[in-house]
């Protein structure tokens, strides 16, 4: 079910919803459908038109929707009708739509501009005459069904969060927002829970249904002129069901358009209802008023029994679950419509649709429209965002504590392993140089927790930045700073202090200097890779796959495992994108320099062993792999940031 409300009290064009189909020829039913299906054009086919109230960044004009003479899904190469027009016509005001989930689910997002538009055969979606794009979520709201919210997060600080990013600065004060929340805390019944953790898997909060209401409020903060919502009511006891419903109404009243789907409400909710359009099978059956609807199909020979909800009466119907008792066919399918298309309600419906055609919508008129855009700065955005983020990870800090104490109890082990390397020969070359390869190890792949940075999040990024809460931009920084410096910076150096002095080497506060800026461009060089995983792929399986083989293929190429003069020179080149390779040679250029290495007979320096090993010791030397592992970073980083902007919010 659709629920479509518009309130009564407000202008005529607040007052109706006009949908119109209109289809050239009858739509296929075989595997051919992909090349036999009509298309919208011409003078015998028209768009379907909708006519709705408009949002707040529109003015007093009418919103116009136009969709596809058909909409369909692709998947493999298959092609489904999700809706059928055929040359439906009917007016909706405060209404409800029943039908199958899919199309049901599929209808509402395609109105909310949730749908993929590739995914219309023909026609357009349009919002006060414009193509609808992803800037609808700018001045509308949509409650989807998963609960996603910030489970560290009080119910409270959820609600101010989106109050603080989706309320302007310039019309709301800190006061006003405040009075904001707990207006909706008080119309939503969360008075209990309001300073409640919403809860996650480590961390026990509030109940299902408080979480439900939670997430209609942080949309209903707005007070949004156009309100989706993906079955409101899933997971709520009757009661509190009753009172959502009853609260939407009231914003209907207010002259809110308010669209949602529902799953067999009760006849308490279904009364509510002022307007009705059965589907079956992507076709009406029936439009008109609710209250009229049970009359209209007992005409039809159907009989509601007396204490039956009418919502199952019509559901019964639809699925075909009973038929015409005064039929002696038995029972009877609706998929085509005739029977509705013959009704004298469809024929006032085209009387009034023709009468609304005399006095077209000017689509040339766009002097009043105006660009949606973000109600609070880019830089205010950064501050809470990153608020946020650094207050989750505060109150969920098993991560944290894990890689601190893993690089505590790794810098102590190979601290033990390689104490006091001697500079006689062989052990002063050969344990310093495979302590050098264990560290990069342990930064390296001590960063595999990286992937998981985006992929925990990916849900809530996606329904907050197709809410318009607030920019990728935004999200990508406030992650970027807010982890990187507990979880990645502040770790490598307690880590790269513990075994530089254990093994012995140069006590020079310069020498230990560089090895920790190095240490943490080679953690930050991984990291990003990691990152780079996380905003790509939404599986941890996939990603831990993914990361795995870079850091294999980086460790073989390092030229610690493998001679690079003997490799075949087509492989070789591979050294290059090589974290491994540029965290070796800094860090042997910085402690073997000016060092001498002796044995019983002979001395060894620092600079013959580079030589030996073709590695440029010079000044420049030193600072090519800081900016080639800087580089690293910084394209990884950059290409995270594309892939996350890339992500697909349709559905």
């Amino acid at each position: 079910m659709v629920y479509e409300s518009i309130g009564r009290t407000a202008p005529r064009y607040l007052q109706e919803l006009i949908i119109r189909y209109a289809r050239t020829g009858p739509l296929p039913s075989s595997a051919s459908a992909r090349s036999a299906a009509p298309r919208a054009k011409g003078p015998k086919g028209k768009a379907r038109r909708y006519l709705v109230p408009a949002p707040t960044w529109c003015g007093d004009r009418p919103l116009s929707l136009e969709t596809a003479e058909s909409l369909s899904t692709f998947k493999k190469g298959l092609e489904r009708y999700l809706f059928r027009t055929p040359r439906n016509h009917f007016l909706i005001t405060i209404s409800e739509i029943m039908a199958k989930p899919l199309r049901c689910y599929s209808l509402l997002d395609v109105i909310a501009g949730r749908k993929d538009p590739k995914g219309l055969r023909s026609g357009q979606v349009m919002v006060e005459n414009a193509v609808v794009t992803s800037d609808l979520r700018l001045s509308s709201a949509y409650v989807v069904q998963d609960d996603i919210l910030m489970g560290t997060l009080t119910v409270r600080e959820n609600l101010a969060f989106s109050a603080n990013l989706r309320l302007s600065q310039r019309q709301y004060s800190h006061m006003d927002k405040a009075a904001k929340v707990n207006q909706v805390i008080q119309e939503l019944g969360l008075q209990d829970c309001a300073d409640t953790k919403i809860g996650t898997v480590f961390l026990r909060g509030v109940s299902g249904g408080e979480k439900k209401r939670c997430g209609i409020g942080m949309e209903l903060i707005t007070s949004p002129a156009l309100l989706f919502l993906d079955e409101p009511t899933t997971g709520l006891d009757a009661n509190t069901a009753n009172s959502i419903i009853a609260l939407l109404q009231k914003l209907s009243r207010d002259g809110k358009t308010v669209i949602f789907s529902i799953h067999q409400p009760r006849y308490s909710i279904f009364r509510q209802f002022d307007h009705l359009t059965l589907l079956n099978q992507g076709e009406a059956i029936y439009a008109g008023e609710a209250s009229k609807a049970v009359a209209y199909f007992e005409d039809l020979g159907y009989k509601c029994e007396q204490f039956n909800n009418p919502a199952d009466f019509f559901m019964d119907i639809t699925q075909g679950a009973i038929g015409p008792a005064t039929d002696g066919q038995g029972r009877q399918s609706f998929k085509d419509g005739e029977r509705y298309r013959r009704s004298q309600l469809y024929g006032r419906t085209m009387e009034q649709l023709e009468q609304l055609e005399k006095n077209p919508v000017n689509r040339h008129d766009k002097a009043r429209r105006e660009k949606p855009c973000y109600a609070t700065p880019f830089c205010y955005q950064l501050l809470l965002v990153s608020k946020r983020t650094a207050k989750n990870i505060l109150r969920n800090p098993q991560t944290s504590y894990a890689q601190l104490a893993l690089n505590i109890v790794f810098g102590i082990l190979v601290g033990l392993i390689y104490y006091r390397i001697p500079r006689t020969l062989p052990e002063a070359l050969q344990n310093r140089i495979g302590a050098f390869f264990f560290l990069v190890i342990n930064m390296v792949f001590g960063n595999l927790s990286g992937v998981e940075l985006f992929i925990s999040e990916r849900a809530l990024f996606i329904h907050e930045n197709s809410g318009g809460y607030y920019r990728t931009s935004v999200y990508f920084l406030s992650k970027m700073v807010v982890d990187l410096i507990p979880n990645r910076i502040m770790p490598v150096f307690v880590f790269s202090a513990i075994p530089y002095f254990m093994m012995g080497f140069k006590p020079e506060p310069e020498a230990f200097f560089l090895f920790c800026v190095t240490m943490s461009l080679i953690s930050l060089s991984a990291v990003s890779l990691a990152f780079l995983v996380s905003a790509s792929v939404g599986s941890f399986g996939v990603a831990n796959t993914l990361i795995a083989l870079p850091y294999v293929f980086m460790m073989v190429f390092g030229g610690f495992l493998v001679n690079l003069n003997s490799m075949l020179s087509w492989l070789s080149w591979l050294k290059w994108v090589s974290i491994f390779y540029y965290g070796l040679n800094a860090l042997t250029i910085n402690e073997l320099t000016g060092q001498v290495f002796t044995s019983n007979y002979s001395s060894i320096t620092g600079e013959m062993y580079m030589d030996q090993q073709a590695i440029d010791y010079t000044t420049w030397g030193f600072w090519q792999n800081e900016v080639a592992l800087f580089g690293i970073m910084c394209l990884c980083m950059l290409f995270s940031y594309i892939q996350l902007w890339r992500i697909k919010r349709w559905k």
